[in-house]
């Protein structure tokens, strides 16, 4: 089957990439992760005796609760990143200026990612302040 697109346009692929599928079911999946772990962060705090440091620090101390935090950060720095992604495809003209602003927030929310596991790894294995 011959096909309309030159060799160098499939090597720097333009046009359908055939992966906006994929960006918008990983959207909607985390998106529903969000809800799920977002009513269960939540209804911990609202279940907090007085919300202070000391019983939160407590709360997240354990297994569960520190695994589930873990998990929001980085299900939310993913989401965020899909998200703000499909914002400069769209708005963005410039190629370059594109790529430059793709690269940082994808290095930014990475940075953010590891420091909100960190965060939640200090305060699970009660590292002092």
């Amino acid at each position: 089957m011959s096909t309309l697109r030159t060799p160098l346009r499939r090597v720097i692929g333009l046009g359908s990439a055939k992966g906006g599928s994929g960006h918008w079911y990983s959207q909607r999946v985390t998106a529903v992760a969000l809800v799920l772990l977002g009513v269960w962060f939540f209804a911990g705090l609202v279940r907090l005796e007085d919300g202070g440091y000391e019983s939160v620090t407590r709360w997240l101390a354990s297994p569960l609760s520190s695994a589930l935090a873990i998990l929001l950060v980085l299900t939310s720095a993913w989401h965020a990143l899909l998200g703000l992604q499909v914002i400069l495809e769209d708005y963005v003209a410039s190629k370059g200026r594109r790529a430059v602003l793709l690269l940082a927030v994808k290095f930014a929310y990475a940075v953010a990612a590891v420091v909100g596991v960190l965060a939640v790894l200090r305060i699970a294995f009660g590292a002092a302040a």
